[in-house]
């Protein structure tokens, strides 16, 4: 498939456009979208510069004219419409949560497994070159043996009882907010890094506003504003985790602590250009450009000199460039694919359970986990 893969767009929101960017960055192309109505399918086929809207996701998903389809629609129809994609022989990206329960998303990857199919999710902060820098020297064994494995993700676009969006409502966003909704981005990022797996897990959440102004006037809040993680992994390292949605002035503060016995590694998303390597006798801080990384599967996602620091856009590009490469016969190291939807579905699950029952739950590990350790 040498011709330029031609992409379909569930949904018309901020995530979409991110989708597209990336798509015509991959040197894909953008044939179809589709949205809540045929006007705001029109309107934003116009906006990215596609070449037409269809009447429906599943006349989207049916199409001849799409190879990959791209799903960034509410929580609650992400399992339907990426088994519909399945169905269809079509490649498939579906935002996280893969789905909101973890019997769905079980289902979605055996299906794909059974057919063949390549899958994404946008698990896109593994694509920071700072990240893989970080995940070279660690598995490598650079850091030593890791023990102490911390760090938390902030955001504040929820510090105010009037603020709201359908990812409040567990019906439409599932049973987690918080956590399903950024927790699995950090924990996604922790195992990739580490090569740790999460064993077990013992979580409480909470609430700053138990009330939120929706439509329907102020409602009680059903998902948390934010949650409290302990966990051990499969390696005998323990860790913490402290997710928010209402941290005022922290936009998209993703940061970790990775502590070894001969060094710990440090990484703030909201200053990605660095790397933080620290040691008993000396830290570094390493900028991450192509002319500055060490490791050459760093290197390749740095395309400029230190002084020029990728961005969340920057990592959605690589992802989407990879997902391209795997439809057309390669398989890249690292694409997370729907057995990582998987895991972040089952560590969602734990969470939820942990924090109803204030006990410790242990997690399924993957079987490559379980075969190796």
């Amino acid at each position: 498939m040498n011709s330029p893969l031609r992409a379909g767009i569930i949904g018309t929101g901020f995530m979409s456009g991110v989708h597209a960017q990336a798509v015509r960055t991959a040197g894909g192309k953008v044939t179809l979208v589709a949205g809540s109505s045929q006007a705001s399918g029109d309107s934003f086929a116009h906006r990215i510069g596609a070449d037409g809207a269809a009447p429906t996701a599943e006349a989207l998903v049916e199409s001849d004219d799409v190879d990959v389809v791209h799903i960034c629609t509410p929580n609650n129809t992400h399992a339907g419409l990426a088994l519909k994609a399945i169905r269809a022989g079509k490649a498939v990206v579906c935002e996280k949560p893969l789905a909101t329960s973890v019997a769905d998303a079980q289902a979605l990857n055996a299906a794909a497994d059974a057919e063949g199919t390549v899958t994404a999710v946008p698990f896109i902060y593994r694509f920071y070159p700072a990240v893989r820098e970080a995940r070279d020297q660690i598995l490598s064994g650079q850091g030593g043996d890791l023990w102490l494995l911390h760090g938390s993700y902030l955001q504040d676009w929820l510090s105010a009882d009037n603020a709201t969006n359908w990812r409040i409502n567990p019906e439409l966003g599932g049973g987690s907010r918080a956590f399903g909704d950024i927790g699995v981005h950090w924990c996604d990022l922790m195992e990739f890094v580490t090569g740790h797996r999460i064993a077990r897990l013992i979580a409480t959440t909470s609430n700053a506003f138990p009330r939120r102004l929706t439509d329907g006037g102020m409602q009680a809040v059903r998902t948390e504003d934010g949650a409290n993680i302990l966990f051990e992994t499969d390696r005998g390292a323990s860790g913490s985790l402290v997710i928010s949605q209402v941290s005022p002035g922290r936009k998209n503060r993703l940061w970790f602590s990775f502590d070894g016995t001969e060094a710990s590694y440090s990484f703030d998303q909201e200053n990605p250009g660095n790397l933080w390597i620290g040691g008993s006798r000396s830290t570094q801080v390493l900028p991450s450009g192509n002319d500055s990384l060490g490791a050459s599967a760093s290197a390749q996602y740095a395309f400029l000199p230190a002084g020029h620091p990728q961005g969340y856009q920057d990592c959605f590009n690589a992802f989407v460039s990879e997902v391209h490469a795997a439809v057309r016969g390669d398989r890249p190291e690292g694409l997370p694919s729907f057995a990582d939807g998987l895991r972040s579905a089952q560590l969602t699950d734990a969470v939820i359970t942990s924090a109803a029952s204030r006990s410790w739950v242990d997690v399924p590990l993957p079987v490559s986990a379980t075969a190796t350790h």
